[in-house]
């Protein structure tokens, strides 16, 4: 085995660059927005707002059609639980994205990932079991998602922790995507994940129900996000992993 590869993965994520202090991220953030008119500027925010939507409102139908099943009181410490765990992963998601981005083949695995989640939000959109989950009253269109409810407290607690790491996740990765040439963006974008989740996303959810195309448009953004990822996770002269062929060679 070839353990230069291995050392160059490490290597690569041990020098990552982070965003800076405050004042390299205000200045990211001023320079990006002060040429938001620029297409590949407003591309990336624009693609950056609707991923954080439809992902918000996702996160919470999720989690409201995981607890439906339960008492009142214990449906609302579950999704209580959800939401607050969402928030703290999209933060700890967010602090280290930059330095994730720069390890050879994460921004593949990134964009599978993404794939993944398309095929599962299409599903949520045309669910075979739709109406399975009797829904919570505190979340519109969780029992239009086809998603079983646990059966008890630790079951529900335990499905909602598992969804919140991927979902998070792929948040924050997805966002990382869309905005990887514009920090400023990336940096809003994050900010307003974790806005979203921990304000909006019931308010959110209860949209996406009503207005099937937002999650639609939403889904388009995603896969098209997803396929970035991946070619460039395959050719990216830095983190692609074609590299991993210089090194074997």
């Amino acid at each position: 085995m070839d353990f230069s590869v291995l050392f160059g993965v490490a290597g690569a994520a041990e020098a990552a660059t982070s965003l800076g202090g405050p004042a390299d991220i205000w200045a990211a953030i001023v320079h990006d927005f002060s040429n938001i008119g620029s297409p590949a500027a407003l591309a990336a925010f624009t693609q950056v707002l609707l991923i954080d939507i439809v992902l918000a409102g996702d996160n919470a139908i999720v989690v409201g059609a995981l607890a439906a099943g339960l008492p009142p009181d214990q449906r609302r410490k579950v999704i209580m639980i959800g939401v607050l765990a969402a928030l703290v992963l999209r933060i700890a998601f967010a602090l280290v994205v930059t330095q994730l981005m720069q390890i050879v083949g994460l921004i593949l695995a990134g964009g599978l990932l993404l794939l993944w989640v398309s095929w599962k939000m299409y599903r949520e959109l045309h669910p075979a079991g739709a109406g399975a989950s009797p829904g919570s009253p505190e979340i519109a269109g969780d029992e239009d998602s086809g998603i079983r409810p646990a059966k008890s407290f630790l079951a529900a607690a335990w499905a909602v922790a598992v969804a919140d790491v991927s979902m998070s996740l792929d948040n924050v990765l997805a966002v990382a995507g869309a905005a990887r040439d514009h920090p400023g963006i990336l940096i809003v974008g994050l900010v307003l994940s974790v806005a979203l989740m921990g304000i909006a996303a019931n308010i959110i959810a209860k949209y996406i129900e009503r207005y099937r195309w937002i999650a639609y448009f939403g889904l388009i953004v995603i896969v098209y996000v997803a396929f970035k990822m991946i070619y460039e996770g395959i050719v990216d002269p830095s983190v692609g992993v074609m590299t991993l062929g210089m090194f074997g060679g």
